[in-house]
């Protein structure tokens, strides 16, 4: 595998994240006003993008072939945890998109734009934190 695989996957299964994300928020909005909705829209969102991405990580980036509640419970915490940061970088650029055009395209884009830099974000910390061995590398 060339360096650029890896790394044509982590984007291609952030795209994947990306679009269950705004699915899913899509979805919840559709049950009223969006205004009313945006917050809990955008948590069910993040949940369910969250979940799609640990997987495809877990398993086709990092290569952790560790399954088990205790193994993957700590990882999922310390994923979740890593998450915190990139989840406020998502989330304020999707609300700022919101408050400024007020349009349900600018609001996904706004969404667009900040998962796409906190995934890149997100990267580099899971390489670090969560998926790595005891000598902070990357499982083959």
């Amino acid at each position: 595998m060339n360096r650029r695989t890896p790394t044509l996957r982590y984007a291609a299964f952030a795209a994947i994240a990306t679009v269950v994300n705004i699915t899913t928020q899509n979805s919840v909005l559709q049950l009223g006003d969006a205004s009313d909705l945006l917050a809990l829209a955008m948590i069910v969102g993040t949940i369910a993008g969250l979940l799609t991405k640990y997987l495809l990580d877990k398993l086709w980036i990092f290569y952790d072939q560790e399954i088990g509640l205790k193994s993957d419970g700590w990882k999922f915490s310390l994923y979740t945890a890593v998450g915190g940061l990139t989840t406020i970088i998502s989330w304020s650029a999707e609300a700022a998109s919101w408050t400024i055009w007020g349009t349900e395209v600018m609001r996904d884009v706004g969404a667009f734009v900040g998962l796409t830099i906190g995934y890149m974000v997100r990267f580099q910390l899971d390489k670090r934190f969560v998926f790595s061995d005891r000598q902070g590398r990357i499982a083959p």
